[in-house]
């Protein structure tokens, strides 16, 4: 049986008076959400985002339940999180607006489901190859997809920001559920845009190659700081082992 063995750390950063940001790191389920909106609605969006998953897990991680039911009941979470935050905003109606991306990677055997939403993203660290996972849901991606712009165009231009898919309680999701092979030492880095935005995919690479998990994210943290931190930045690493199970689940930041 494999198993996710991880380590995980989020910060507020340099600019941010407050940390919008979540995580989950646990043996079968790792997750970051990235929460916005104003009068700390995004600290409550990705808090209930990581909350709704996590009690989900209890179902969907339940090694009797078949891998197709699994699978659903997962990609379910998303629409939950939805109705969840909807539900939220009618109570509390100055939360009106507030949303939050999520990416989370469930292992199952040996098969790891990408759930994905927003412009955090997931990395596989395979060998020597460094590979995302995720695809953003941004105007900035659909318009290389579309080749509209150059990688090169990015830092500049005016709608990097701008999402295209986000949950914010408005029900009209339809997302994949792609799923990939895993490796036993394979290792994955889940992150908020903090980080992503920050370092490139060969700075990302360099910092979590040859050390232990606790120090790699460290490292990747320590280097969005030396290049000023303008965002929240939380940083889940799991890597696929074959030990005994670990039992420990930890939530960070707005989720704690």
């Amino acid at each position: 049986m494999s198993y996710f063995a991880t380590s995980a750390r989020s910060a507020v950063g340099l600019v941010r008076s407050g940390n919008e940001d979540s995580g989950l790191a646990s043996p079968h389920l790792v997750a970051v959400a990235d929460g916005m909106g104003g009068h700390a609605a995004g600290e409550v969006a990705s808090k209930i985002a990581i909350a709704t998953l996590s009690e989900l897990s209890a179902i969907f991680t339940n090694p009797e339940i078949d891998s197709e039911s699994a699978d659903d009941i997962y990609l379910n979470a998303s629409h939950e999180i939805d109705q969840a935050l909807k539900v939220e905003v009618a109570e509390n109606p100055q939360l009106a607006g507030m949303g939050t991306t999520l990416t989370s990677l469930f292992l199952r055997d040996n098969s790891v489901a990408l759930l994905h939403i927003g412009d955090s993203r997931a990395y596989r660290l395979r060998g020597n190859s460094f590979e995302q996972l995720s695809v953003d849901h941004t105007v900035i991606q659909e318009l290389l997809n579309q080749g509209a712009i150059s990688e090169s165009d990015i830092a500049t231009h005016p709608q990097r920001s701008v999402l295209t898919q986000v949950l914010m309680g408005e029900g009209n999701l339809e997302l994949p559920l792609p799923v990939f092979e895993g490796k036993i030492k394979d290792r994955y880095l889940v992150c908020s845009d903090g980080l992503s935005s920050v370092l490139t995919d060969k700075e990302m690479k360099s910092l979590i190659k040859g050390k232990d998990r606790d120090e790699a994210v460290n490292a990747l943290i320590d280097a969005t700081y030396i290049n000023g931190a303008p965002d929240n930045v939380t940083v889940v690493i799991a890597d696929l082992v074959e030990e005994e199970q670990p039992t420990t689940t930890e939530k960070i930041g707005a989720a704690q």
